[in-house]
Protein backbone atom coordinates (compact mmCIF):
# COMPACT_ATOMS: atom_id res chain seq x y z
CA UNK A 1 0.00 0.00 0.00
CA UNK A 2 0.85 3.55 -0.44
CA UNK A 3 0.84 4.65 3.12
CA UNK A 4 3.71 7.10 4.24
CA UNK A 5 5.44 5.06 7.10
CA UNK A 6 6.60 8.33 8.88
CA UNK A 7 2.79 9.34 9.22
CA UNK A 8 1.28 6.03 10.88
CA UNK A 9 4.09 5.51 13.24
CA UNK A 10 3.07 7.08 16.36
CA UNK A 11 -0.11 6.40 15.74
CA UNK A 12 -2.28 5.55 18.58
CA UNK A 13 -4.61 2.41 18.88
CA UNK A 14 -7.71 2.63 16.64
CA UNK A 15 -11.00 2.89 18.47
CA UNK A 16 -13.19 3.24 15.63
CA UNK A 17 -15.91 0.55 14.27
CA UNK A 18 -15.05 -1.49 11.50
CA UNK A 19 -14.20 0.12 8.19
CA UNK A 20 -15.34 -2.76 6.10
CA UNK A 21 -17.33 -5.79 5.96
CA UNK A 22 -16.22 -8.84 4.00
CA UNK A 23 -19.21 -11.27 3.32
CA UNK A 24 -17.58 -14.36 1.91
CA UNK A 25 -18.86 -17.78 0.15
CA UNK A 26 -19.23 -21.30 1.48
CA UNK A 27 -16.47 -21.84 -1.05
CA UNK A 28 -15.22 -19.88 -3.20
CA UNK A 29 -15.71 -21.25 -6.61
CA UNK A 30 -14.10 -18.66 -8.91
CA UNK A 31 -11.02 -15.99 -9.06
CA UNK A 32 -13.79 -13.54 -9.08
CA UNK A 33 -14.68 -11.10 -6.50
CA UNK A 34 -16.51 -8.02 -5.91
CA UNK A 35 -15.82 -4.94 -4.12
CA UNK A 36 -18.04 -1.57 -2.72
CA UNK A 37 -15.67 1.26 -1.61
CA UNK A 38 -18.19 3.90 -1.92
CA UNK A 39 -21.53 2.23 -0.19
CA UNK A 40 -20.54 3.02 3.02
CA UNK A 41 -22.84 4.93 5.72
CA UNK A 42 -21.64 4.32 8.97
CA UNK A 43 -21.46 8.39 9.40
CA UNK A 44 -19.35 9.18 13.03
CA UNK A 45 -21.54 11.92 14.98
CA UNK A 46 -18.56 13.94 15.38
CA UNK A 47 -18.08 14.64 11.72
CA UNK A 48 -21.91 15.01 10.97
CA UNK A 49 -22.06 17.95 14.09
CA UNK A 50 -19.00 19.50 12.30
CA UNK A 51 -20.18 19.63 8.75
CA UNK A 52 -22.24 22.90 7.40
CA UNK A 53 -24.20 20.17 5.74
CA UNK A 54 -27.28 18.20 6.87
CA UNK A 55 -26.80 14.28 7.12
CA UNK A 56 -29.40 13.99 3.62
CA UNK A 57 -26.58 16.07 1.54
CA UNK A 58 -24.28 14.55 2.56
CA UNK A 59 -25.44 11.35 1.65
CA UNK A 60 -25.49 12.33 -1.69
CA UNK A 61 -21.85 11.38 -2.13
CA UNK A 62 -22.55 7.81 -1.30
CA UNK A 63 -22.85 5.07 -3.96
CA UNK A 64 -25.71 4.30 -1.96
CA UNK A 65 -27.43 0.16 -1.88
CA UNK A 66 -24.15 -0.87 -4.37
CA UNK A 67 -23.47 -3.40 -1.70
CA UNK A 68 -26.99 -4.41 -1.98
CA UNK A 69 -27.11 -5.17 -5.49
CA UNK A 70 -24.23 -7.40 -5.51
CA UNK A 71 -25.32 -9.07 -2.34
CA UNK A 72 -26.06 -12.22 -3.58
CA UNK A 73 -21.97 -12.54 -4.56
CA UNK A 74 -21.42 -14.76 -1.74
CA UNK A 75 -24.27 -17.30 -1.92
CA UNK A 76 -22.99 -17.65 -5.26
CA UNK A 77 -19.98 -18.35 -4.93
CA UNK A 78 -18.08 -15.46 -4.73
CA UNK A 79 -16.70 -12.93 -1.86
CA UNK A 80 -18.08 -9.20 -1.70
CA UNK A 81 -16.09 -6.36 0.43
CA UNK A 82 -18.08 -3.32 1.07
CA UNK A 83 -16.61 -0.38 3.22
CA UNK A 84 -18.61 0.64 6.03
CA UNK A 85 -17.47 3.92 6.09
CA UNK A 86 -19.00 7.04 3.90
CA UNK A 87 -17.06 8.63 1.12
CA UNK A 88 -17.51 11.80 2.29
CA UNK A 89 -15.88 10.87 5.28
CA UNK A 90 -12.79 9.28 3.79
CA UNK A 91 -12.61 8.09 0.27
CA UNK A 92 -11.21 4.67 -0.73
CA UNK A 93 -10.97 5.00 -4.56
CA UNK A 94 -8.26 7.62 -4.20
CA UNK A 95 -4.52 7.41 -2.75
CA UNK A 96 -3.99 7.35 0.60
CA UNK A 97 -2.76 10.84 0.87
CA UNK A 98 -4.27 13.10 -2.03
CA UNK A 99 -5.30 15.95 0.32
CA UNK A 100 -6.39 19.63 -0.63
CA UNK A 101 -3.68 22.08 1.61
CA UNK A 102 -6.20 25.09 1.53
CA UNK A 103 -9.07 22.53 3.72
CA UNK A 104 -6.19 22.14 6.33
CA UNK A 105 -4.93 24.59 9.34
CA UNK A 106 -0.76 24.20 9.05
CA UNK A 107 1.26 22.91 5.66
CA UNK A 108 0.99 19.53 4.71
CA UNK A 109 3.86 17.47 4.63
CA UNK A 110 5.91 17.23 1.64
CA UNK A 111 5.13 14.19 0.43
CA UNK A 112 1.56 14.61 0.31
CA UNK A 113 0.19 14.84 -3.06
CA UNK A 114 -2.20 17.67 -3.13
CA UNK A 115 -1.36 18.43 -7.02
CA UNK A 116 -3.94 15.98 -8.64
CA UNK A 117 -6.84 16.57 -10.43
CA UNK A 118 -9.23 15.02 -7.94
CA UNK A 119 -7.64 17.31 -4.88
CA UNK A 120 -8.74 20.53 -7.55
CA UNK A 121 -12.07 19.27 -8.01
CA UNK A 122 -12.29 19.05 -4.61
CA UNK A 123 -12.79 14.97 -4.15
CA UNK A 124 -9.12 13.99 -2.30
CA UNK A 125 -9.23 11.32 0.16
CA UNK A 126 -10.77 13.77 2.32
CA UNK A 127 -13.71 15.55 0.39
CA UNK A 128 -13.55 19.59 0.40
CA UNK A 129 -17.16 18.72 -1.64
CA UNK A 130 -19.68 16.57 -1.72
CA UNK A 131 -20.69 15.21 -4.93
CA UNK A 132 -23.20 18.10 -5.72
CA UNK A 133 -20.21 20.22 -5.38
CA UNK A 134 -21.36 22.08 -1.71
CA UNK A 135 -18.68 22.79 0.66
CA UNK A 136 -18.84 20.36 3.80
CA UNK A 137 -16.80 21.81 6.38
CA UNK A 138 -17.26 24.92 8.52
CA UNK A 139 -13.68 25.17 9.96
CA UNK A 140 -10.38 23.95 8.71
CA UNK A 141 -9.45 20.88 9.84
CA UNK A 142 -5.90 19.50 11.44
CA UNK A 143 -3.68 17.12 9.55
CA UNK A 144 -4.17 14.72 12.71
CA UNK A 145 -7.54 14.56 11.28
CA UNK A 146 -6.78 13.46 7.85
CA UNK A 147 -4.44 10.77 9.28
CA UNK A 148 -6.76 9.30 11.07
CA UNK A 149 -9.15 8.68 8.83
CA UNK A 150 -6.74 7.30 6.68
CA UNK A 151 -5.28 4.69 9.41
CA UNK A 152 -9.21 4.02 10.79
CA UNK A 153 -10.67 3.61 7.31
CA UNK A 154 -8.43 3.88 4.12
CA UNK A 155 -5.52 1.74 5.47
CA UNK A 156 -8.28 -1.46 6.63
CA UNK A 157 -10.20 -1.34 3.49
CA UNK A 158 -6.84 -1.47 1.43
CA UNK A 159 -4.84 -4.35 3.59
CA UNK A 160 -8.67 -6.29 3.50
CA UNK A 161 -8.63 -5.75 -0.47
CA UNK A 162 -4.93 -6.92 -1.32
CA UNK A 163 -5.33 -9.70 1.46
CA UNK A 164 -8.67 -10.83 -0.90
CA UNK A 165 -6.73 -10.55 -4.05
CA UNK A 166 -3.65 -12.21 -3.10
CA UNK A 167 -5.81 -15.07 -1.48
CA UNK A 168 -7.47 -15.37 -4.45
CA UNK A 169 -4.44 -15.54 -6.57
CA UNK A 170 -3.45 -18.33 -3.97
CA UNK A 171 -5.95 -20.63 -4.93
CA UNK A 172 -6.66 -19.74 -8.60
CA UNK A 173 -3.60 -18.62 -9.62
CA UNK A 174 -5.23 -15.11 -10.71
CA UNK A 175 -7.62 -12.53 -9.87
CA UNK A 176 -10.98 -10.72 -11.08
CA UNK A 177 -12.04 -8.14 -9.38
CA UNK A 178 -14.80 -6.13 -9.74
CA UNK A 179 -15.28 -2.60 -8.58
CA UNK A 180 -18.66 -1.70 -7.94
CA UNK A 181 -20.08 1.59 -8.15
CA UNK A 182 -23.29 4.11 -9.09
CA UNK A 183 -23.46 7.05 -11.34
CA UNK A 184 -25.24 10.11 -10.75
CA UNK A 185 -27.60 11.11 -13.77
CA UNK A 186 -25.73 13.47 -16.06
CA UNK A 187 -27.68 17.19 -15.76
CA UNK A 188 -27.06 17.67 -19.77
CA UNK A 189 -26.37 14.32 -21.19
CA UNK A 190 -25.18 14.85 -24.79
CA UNK A 191 -27.01 11.24 -25.76
CA UNK A 192 -29.30 8.98 -24.57
CA UNK A 193 -27.07 7.85 -21.22
CA UNK A 194 -26.15 4.69 -20.49
CA UNK A 195 -27.04 2.01 -17.80
CA UNK A 196 -23.50 0.68 -17.28
CA UNK A 197 -20.16 2.04 -17.85
CA UNK A 198 -17.08 -0.39 -17.49
CA UNK A 199 -13.74 0.55 -16.88
CA UNK A 200 -10.27 -0.67 -17.58
CA UNK A 201 -8.49 2.01 -17.95
CA UNK A 202 -8.50 1.50 -21.85
CA UNK A 203 -8.00 -1.91 -21.76
CA UNK A 204 -5.03 -1.72 -19.48
CA UNK A 205 -6.48 -3.36 -16.33
CA UNK A 206 -8.51 -6.20 -17.52
CA UNK A 207 -8.02 -8.62 -19.83
CA UNK A 208 -10.15 -7.33 -23.38
CA UNK A 209 -12.17 -11.08 -23.48
CA UNK A 210 -13.13 -10.61 -19.24
CA UNK A 211 -14.16 -7.16 -20.38
CA UNK A 212 -16.46 -8.45 -23.24
CA UNK A 213 -18.03 -11.08 -21.34
CA UNK A 214 -19.06 -8.78 -18.64
CA UNK A 215 -20.04 -6.42 -21.45
CA UNK A 216 -21.84 -8.96 -23.07
CA UNK A 217 -24.06 -10.54 -20.52
CA UNK A 218 -25.31 -6.80 -19.19
CA UNK A 219 -26.04 -6.29 -22.86
CA UNK A 220 -28.27 -9.29 -22.83
CA UNK A 221 -29.86 -8.61 -20.06
CA UNK A 222 -30.86 -5.86 -21.88
CA UNK A 223 -29.28 -2.92 -20.61
CA UNK A 224 -27.18 -0.05 -22.80
CA UNK A 225 -23.17 -0.52 -21.64
CA UNK A 226 -20.38 1.83 -22.80
CA UNK A 227 -16.69 1.38 -21.77
CA UNK A 228 -14.44 4.38 -20.38
CA UNK A 229 -16.33 7.02 -20.97
CA UNK A 230 -17.07 8.82 -18.54
CA UNK A 231 -15.69 7.04 -15.86
CA UNK A 232 -12.63 4.70 -16.86
CA UNK A 233 -11.98 3.66 -13.79
CA UNK A 234 -10.07 5.26 -10.38
CA UNK A 235 -7.32 4.52 -8.15
CA UNK A 236 -8.75 1.04 -7.22
CA UNK A 237 -9.02 -0.27 -10.47
CA UNK A 238 -5.37 1.23 -11.39
CA UNK A 239 -3.35 0.69 -8.78
CA UNK A 240 -4.58 -3.31 -8.70
CA UNK A 241 -5.02 -4.01 -12.20
CA UNK A 242 -2.19 -5.55 -12.94
CA UNK A 243 -2.48 -7.82 -16.02
CA UNK A 244 0.28 -8.69 -16.56
CA UNK A 245 0.71 -10.22 -12.97
CA UNK A 246 -2.40 -12.21 -13.02
CA UNK A 247 -5.10 -9.88 -11.59
CA UNK A 248 -7.23 -8.21 -13.68
CA UNK A 249 -9.38 -5.08 -12.38
CA UNK A 250 -13.03 -3.40 -13.93
CA UNK A 251 -14.91 -0.62 -12.33
CA UNK A 252 -18.69 -1.38 -13.32
CA UNK A 253 -20.52 1.87 -12.80
CA UNK A 254 -24.58 1.38 -12.53
CA UNK A 255 -26.87 4.18 -13.37
CA UNK A 256 -28.55 5.68 -10.01
CA UNK A 257 -32.06 6.03 -11.94
CA UNK A 258 -32.03 2.34 -12.84
CA UNK A 259 -32.75 1.43 -8.80
CA UNK A 260 -33.26 4.74 -6.78
CA UNK A 261 -34.95 7.79 -6.67
CA UNK A 262 -31.51 9.99 -6.34
CA UNK A 263 -33.75 12.97 -4.45
CA UNK A 264 -34.72 11.08 -2.21
CA UNK A 265 -31.70 8.40 -1.63
CA UNK A 266 -34.12 5.30 -1.57
CA UNK A 267 -34.38 2.67 -3.80
CA UNK A 268 -37.74 2.33 -5.71
CA UNK A 269 -39.68 -0.55 -7.16
CA UNK A 270 -36.49 -1.12 -9.96
CA UNK A 271 -33.84 -2.29 -7.28
CA UNK A 272 -35.65 -5.80 -7.35
CA UNK A 273 -35.01 -6.35 -10.78
CA UNK A 274 -31.97 -4.61 -11.03
CA UNK A 275 -30.58 -7.13 -8.01
CA UNK A 276 -31.60 -10.01 -9.71
CA UNK A 277 -29.81 -9.18 -13.39
CA UNK A 278 -26.96 -8.39 -11.27
CA UNK A 279 -27.21 -11.93 -10.01
CA UNK A 280 -27.57 -13.31 -13.03
CA UNK A 281 -24.39 -11.74 -13.66
CA UNK A 282 -22.42 -12.92 -11.01
CA UNK A 283 -23.52 -16.09 -11.77
CA UNK A 284 -22.12 -16.04 -14.82
CA UNK A 285 -18.85 -14.86 -14.22
CA UNK A 286 -18.61 -17.76 -11.69
CA UNK A 287 -19.01 -20.06 -13.36
CA UNK A 288 -17.33 -18.69 -16.32
CA UNK A 289 -13.92 -20.32 -17.81
CA UNK A 290 -11.21 -17.82 -16.27
CA UNK A 291 -7.97 -20.01 -17.12
CA UNK A 292 -6.92 -17.31 -19.70
CA UNK A 293 -6.62 -14.69 -16.52
CA UNK A 294 -3.50 -16.46 -15.90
Amino acid sequence: MDLHPASLAHAPPSAARPAFRLLRPARALSPVIFASPHSGRDYPADFVAAARLDAHSLRRSEDSFVDELFGAAPELGAPLLAATFPRAYCDANREPWELDPGMFDAPLPAWVNSASPRVGAGLGTIARVVASGEGIYRRKLPFAEAETRVRECWQPYHAALAALIAETRESFGHCLLVDCHSMPTHPNPPGAPPDMVLGDAHGTTCAPRATRLVEGTLSGLGYKVQRNDPYAGGYITRHYGRPREGVHVLQLEVARPLYMDEARIEPHIGMARLRADLARLVSALVTADWAYLG
